[in-house]
């Protein structure tokens, strides 16, 4: 078989699994977090492993281990969030009528009585609502059961998830093994190159980022709580959370904490603390939290970072977002060693 067609073999052979991830998009969730848990889980069950614990019980301490952190974090985070959410929903009429007739005229743009909306009728409806802390949670349950089939498909990825992570976390090397088998001879030492190269690239740009995350949520978390904001957890999280993407976490941080300020306090010099709390996350994250514990992991420009994130979304909806940047990890490791064999080829040296 000659090299053309082999390459055209290999780039259609791309082609259809691209196509085929495409059409398995809304039942690929529960398997993408199962292999991303079993693989951050695998190196933890190896030490464990070399402790003389048996493979099976490593993988029963792990999955305890996560289990417990994520039970724990439901226990003490959410109903903390969900009452900050009652809380800024309460507040919103207080917000709409200061905005209505003190900050609008104080702009200069005065609203006429009959342009104005009803921020008495706005408190009635949500004392209606949510005057218990059930409220909007029932109304939530009561929208998604009306759908059988939304039920269904979330019962489903939520017990499919741990089950296919304890699983490929049990088998991870016996399946690593077996596809090194499975390799040409002759590649078989630069696909194994390869291969460890992106696994220590990936492991630790995962494991890098995920801390980076989390101490930007705290960090935006107590910032917020000291400047007095009620929704200092919930919108302090959210913005460690889409941090990921360069420069999304601050702009969402800022934008939903000033509206939640301007809701609770209906004052604008609290927008100032809110500014210095972003800015120097921003600056810690820049200055010692990204090259502490990420460094240049995973070598791409923050426009790339962006452009592969967006790509991820567009091709593959939410399963996408979260193999965006893991995948641009593993093609900037092959553009590499793709690189230093064109600075050696011929058809570059011109010989």
């Amino acid at each position: 078989m000659s090299a053309q067609l082999r390459l055209v073999l290999l780039l259609g052979g791309l082609v259809a699994v691209a196509v085929l991830l495409g059409l398995l998009g809304p039942i690929l969730m529960p398997f993408v977090m199962g292999a991303a848990l079993a693989y951050l889980g695998d190196p933890i069950v190896d030490r464990l492993e070399a402790r003389k614990i048996s493979r099976t019980a490593g993988v029963c301490l792990v999955f305890t281990l996560f289990g417990g952190l994520g039970l724990l974090a439901s226990v003490l985070i959410v109903p903390m969030l969900y009452e900050q959410v009652v809380v800024a929903i309460a507040k919103v009429p207080v917000f709409v009528q200061w905005f209505q007739q003190d900050l609008l005229p104080r702009l200069g743009l005065p609203v006429s009585a009959e342009a104005q909306f009803d921020a008495e009728r706005l408190r009635a409806v949500i004392r209606e609502h949510w005057a218990q802390a059930g409220g909007l949670a029932a109304q939530v349950v009561a929208e998604v059961s009306h759908s059988s089939k939304a039920m269904i498909t979330v019962a489903a990825n939520l017990f499919m998830v741990p089950v296919v992570t304890f699983y490929l976390l049990r088998d991870w090397d016996l399946l690593v093994a077996e596809i090194r088998r499975l390799l040409p001879r002759p590649h078989e030492p630069r696909i194994v190159a390869l291969a460890q190269e992106t696994d220590e690239v990936l492991g630790s740009f995962i494991t890098g980022q995920l801390l980076v995350m989390l101490s930007l949520g705290v960090i935006y978390s107590v910032g917020l709580w000291l400047a007095g904001l009620d929704l200092a957890l919930l919108i302090g999280l959210l913005a460690g959370i889409v941090s990921f993407i360069p420069y999304l976490g601050p702009i969402v941080g800022i934008l939903t904490a000033s509206i939640a300020m301007l809701i609770q306090t209906q004052e604008l010099l609290p927008l100032l603390w809110i500014a210095m709390v972003f800015g120097l996350g921003q600056v810690l994250e820049s200055v010692w939290l990204t090259p502490w514990l990420v460094g240049d992991k995973i070598g791409l420009h923050p426009v790339a970072v962006i452009f592969a994130v967006l790509a991820g979304g567009q091709l593959f909806g939410f399963v996408g977002v979260m193999l965006a940047l893991p995948v641009a990890a593993v093609i900037a490791v092959f553009m590499r060693h793709g690189r230093s064999r064109w600075l050696r080829s011929h058809w570059y040296q011109g010989t």
